[in-house]
């Protein structure tokens, strides 16, 4: 059934604006008959000395990296793997509260105390954050000084990037590592204005080929600098990464590489798309491109993501979204309260940029002006009762949503996309927060919890 379902959504005329950055379309064909396993003359992952070494180090000359490992389940592996190589058992952490789930996941494992940068947010955009800076990150390393990592997203979902040359060099100021999820940014190492992770100096960064580039779902890879790192980072990806890896997703990397060398122009061409596509959404009247009008707290921004605000207007961006799906054929990467995301790489066309271009515009002639009365979750920032690590297998039970407020959460409870937790594992529940979880709903917004318990209700227990 599932087959046949890919079969027929890739047959139907949709286009995707959406992950992953192939687009459907065949760079190479990638049959059955080539996934095998670890047999004589294919290397190992997990000890790479043949062909997926070579392939390792074409990856390092593209991504200017000392050394870069291949992974085959999506920059969340390299996130694990990268926070346990960076810190020991008890350490405090400090993270942007942006960051994915699978950071959140990796302070549990390791038994970390996470302290947090809330991002401020956009001006005139509530529901988006701004760049962190390097006073955010100076600041917080002046309160906590015993922290030993630093953990932010740039670029974020929405596109938001932060100047990692500067928040880089207060981290060796004061003593501590930086581990950059760059799981969005992995076209931006061909872009010679951006500055990237391992430019930056950063410790330990991870992208997401599958999300912006051609290559299968699931591919990723670890980058770092430091060769003193290398040891630490391959047994800890041993520890987090299949012990039976994909060699039909290893070649996909490798087949995304070679696009990338014998497509000559190819970045330029897209760049071309986009500015093409900006212009024509110039004259939106009621719905705003973000990249349009980017506030002042942000200091860079992937203008690939083509983030459509629908504040101020009367449609949600769940409606939007909707709209774009139903009558133009359109499927977008994901919808918010207030804004969707159309996620665009190398691989679109022109026949795609024009046909959500064309959307938007006829779109926006039918939409109307409302008052703004947008809040934000990111204003909330939960008391921590405990560390995350602590609720594992403690005491607790199940209680309904509305009889919460005041208890320990058990359990991380988050919008997905894209999997930013609302609420962390040891903090407390508020009033103010079941509002805005209730808003949220009402708003279309798909709330989930780790444990998979909401809505039923939610694992909490006393103070």
């Amino acid at each position: 059934m599932l087959y046949d379902k890919l079969k027929a959504y890739a047959e139907s005329g949709v286009y995707p604006f959406h992950m992953p950055g192939h687009k459907r379309q065949s760079i190479c064909d990638l049959p059955y008959r080539i996934d095998l396993t670890e047999i004589e003359g294919f290397d190992n992952l997990h000890d790479p000395q043949g062909c997926i070494r070579e392939l390792e180090k074409k990856a390092e000359a593209l991504f200017n990296s000392k050394r870069a490992f291949l992974m085959v389940n999506g920059a969340t592996g390299g996130i694990l793997a990268g926070v346990r190589s960076l810190t020991n058992p008890g350490d405090t952490v400090i993270l942007a509260r942006n960051c994915h789930r699978s950071v959140y996941n990796a302070v549990e494992l390791c038994g970390l105390n996470a302290e947090y940068i809330y991002p401020k947010r956009l001006s005139g955009y509530p529901s988006v954050c701004g760049s962190i800076t390097e006073e955010e990150v100076f600041a917080a390393l002046q309160a906590h000084p015993e922290a030993k990592l630093v953990v932010l997203t740039s670029p974020t979902y929405e596109g938001v990037g932060s100047d990692l040359a500067l928040i880089a060099e207060i981290c060796r100021d004061c003593g501590a590592r930086l581990l950059v999820d760059e799981a969005h940014g992995a076209h931006r190492y061909f872009d010679r204005k951006t500055v990237t992770a391992t430019a930056a100096g950063a410790d330990v960064s991870v992208v997401s080929l599958h999300k912006t580039m051609p290559s299968l779902t699931q591919t990723a890879l670890l980058l770092t600098g430091d060769e003193a790192l290398i040891p630490l980072l391959q047994e800890n990806l041993s520890v987090f990464e299949t012990s039976s890896p994909s060699y039909v997703l290893m070649s996909s990397m490798e087949m995304c590489f070679r696009f990338i060398e014998e497509q000559a122009g190819i970045f330029e061409s897209y760049e071309k798309r986009l500015a093409d596509f900006y212009r024509k959404t110039g004259s939106l009247k009621n719905l705003q491109l973000l990249y349009n009008r980017l506030p002042e707290n942000v200091f860079d921004f992937d203008r690939g993501k083509l983030v459509i605000m629908t504040l101020g207007t009367d449609v949600s961006g769940h409606e939007l979204a909707e709209l774009l799906r139903r009558d133009y054929r359109i499927e977008t990467e994901m919808s918010a309260d207030d804004y969707v995301i159309a996620m665009t790489s190398v691989c679109d066309t022109d026949e795609g940029f024009e046909r959500l271009a064309e959307a938007l515009i006829k779109i926006d002639s039918k939409l109307c002006a409302v008052p703004l009365t947008q809040n934000s979750i990111l204003e909330i920032k939960p008391q921590k009762a405990c560390r995350s690590c602590d609720c594992f297998k403690r005491a607790c039970a199940v209680k309904p949503l509305e009889q919460t407020a005041g208890l320990v959460s058990y359990e991380d409870v988050f919008a997905y996309p894209p999997g930013i937790p609302l609420i962390v594992k040891g903090e407390v529940m508020t009033e103010e927060l079941l509002r805005e979880i209730g808003r949220l709903e009402r708003r279309g917004v798909s709330i989930c919890s780790s444990r998979g318990t909401y809505p039923d209700g939610l694992m909490v227990s006393d103070l």
